[in-house]
């Protein structure tokens, strides 16, 4: 008979849901232990929940590591809701992240015979984000250490945070000096918007969600990796354009002309999504230009453009090698972006449509044909939800023999997935950043007139747990 509160000892043996790992005890109970362990750990855990067939249990100590463990890089390990594969061997990671999407898609998606290949790794470990978005907050995320300490003694001020939102905990943020997944410069340059804001704190208060009140709210910076073009973006309710210049001034002079573009994009939005609403330009075009596979892409600050450059190479790559386009083929790219797949795809095939929600990044994805000297590749601004008019679309442009898709985390509604079977198209290529909606849509598309036998996977994101993958559906 097990009690609340009682510590049992489990060895984990396996992956589970929601950052949850799998153990089971002699007498077969089923055991999952939220915390900062891994497959192999021997572990005394402390039973916080108990079902008629497991338990819920939150680590208490480790008796025996597991010999794929590493020591993490980075300070706030174990805090900071991103990194949570850093303790682990890379090695390891990409046989973890392999068993979540084989899970996913047999559990959620029903399918039991699919072949799942190798995660392809990624050849930088650390320091491969091209972009990073800091969140501003005046409740700092304060660690065990700290709680037990006077306030006159802390070393950071407790009403001021710029930084990443510890796991489960969006009202608070940890203050972060340095992230390894980013550039050095990257880091360079949030350590001096953070000085510059906490001295400007009268002018600059940090916007509430409590009270709806306040300036600062997000940091993103974007690094063009084959460019060296890189765009700093502060979001804040108001333009306080003198301070705004101020703060251009003092990163022309540290950083020379290293920063390509300041941009100081304003919201009066009640949420803490960093999306400006209205822009205002204070160094150079508001933009910056990358380029992947010797293509040129204009990238805005509220445009998608993948994270990864490197591995996005990758990834593009097999999308051509999966698709076997030939130059006949009508490609309609679903949720282009800024046209990297669209421009990509041109070459391999007849014409390519690309539809995308986000209005900035049509405009760049236009841009970004015009730049390459694409002529076969035509964008419209429509959200793939509301594809009423798709008879229309068909008369215009011709109907698709293949259908590339790369939705957000969501993945697609029953509307969109309802447009693309009427659609009908020989293939659907489909990108996900999320096994578990990738594998909902999967198994709507296969009740009908597709295939599915083939997942590649591609390590996009090393040391978290978020891997990319790509598949095929061919009609029957």
């Amino acid at each position: 008979m097990f009690k609340k509160d009682q510590i049992i000892k489990v060895k984990l043996t396996d992956l589970a849901e929601k950052n949850f790992y799998y153990g089971k005890l002699d007498n077969g109970m089923s055991v999952f232990v939220k915390g900062l362990v891994t497959i192999g750990d021997i572990v005394n855990a402390k039973i916080i929940k108990i079902k008629k067939n497991y338990l819920i249990c939150d680590l208490v100590s480790f008796i025996t590591k597991s010999s794929s463990r590493v020591d993490p890089k980075c300070e706030y390990f174990g805090l900071c809701g991103g990194c949570k594969l850093q303790h682990v061997n890379y090695s390891k990671q990409l046989i973890f992240k392999r068993k979540v999407v084989e899970d996913s898609i047999k559990h959620i998606g029903g399918f039991v015979n699919l072949h799942c290949e190798d995660c392809i790794s990624s050849k930088k470990k650390f320091y491969y984000r091209n972009k990073v978005d800091f969140s501003f907050t005046d409740l700092r995320y304060l660690s065990d250490e700290e709680l037990n300490l006077n306030p006159d003694k802390m070393v950071k001020r407790v009403d001021f945070a710029l930084g990443f939102h510890p796991s489960g905990c969006h009202s608070k943020a940890i203050d972060i000096d340095k992230c390894h997944l980013i550039s050095s410069i990257l880091n360079q340059i949030l350590n001096l918007i953070r000085t510059f804001c906490i001295t400007h704190k009268n002018q600059l208060p940090i916007y509430s969600t409590r009270t709806h009140t306040g300036e600062l709210r997000n940091l993103v910076i974007r690094e063009g990796f084959n460019s060296g073009e890189i765009m700093v973006n502060l979001v804040t309710t108001t333009h306080q354009r003198q301070l705004m210049q101020k703060l251009a001034n003092e990163l022309i002079s540290v950083f020379n002309d290293q920063i390509t573009t300041f941009v100081n994009s304003t919201t009066n939005a009640k949420n803490t999504v960093a999306v400006g609403q209205k822009e205002y330009c204070m160094i150079g075009n508001g933009f910056i230009v990358d380029i992947l596979h010797n293509y040129k892409f204009q990238i805005s600050p509220n445009s998608f453009f993948q994270t990864n450059t490197h591995q996005a190479e990758k990834l593009f790559e097999e999308m051509i090698s999966l698709s076997e386009f030939n130059k006949k083929n009508i490609v309609y790219d679903l949720c282009c972006g800024t046209g990297a797949i669209s421009i990509l795809a041109s070459k391999h095939c007849k014409k390519v449509l690309g539809i995308e929600i986000n209005k900035n990044a049509i405009n760049d994805a236009k841009t970004n044909a015009k730049l390459n000297n694409i002529f076969n590749c035509e964008f419209i601004h429509l959200d793939i939800n509301k594809l009423s008019n798709i008879q229309d679309i068909m008369d215009k442009f011709g109907k698709p023999n293949t259908i590339i898709i790369d939705p957000p985390r969501a993945g697609l509604s029953i509307k969109s997935i309802q447009t693309i079977l009427k659609l009908k198209p020989e293939k659907i290529i489909y990108i996900s950043c999320n096994p578990s909606s990738f594998a909902r849509d999967a198994k709507i598309i296969c009740e009908t007139f597709y295939n599915f036998n083939l997942c590649k996977l591609i390590d996009l994101f090393p040391q978290t747990n978020h891997v990319e993958l790509i598949s095929k559906f061919i009609l029957k």
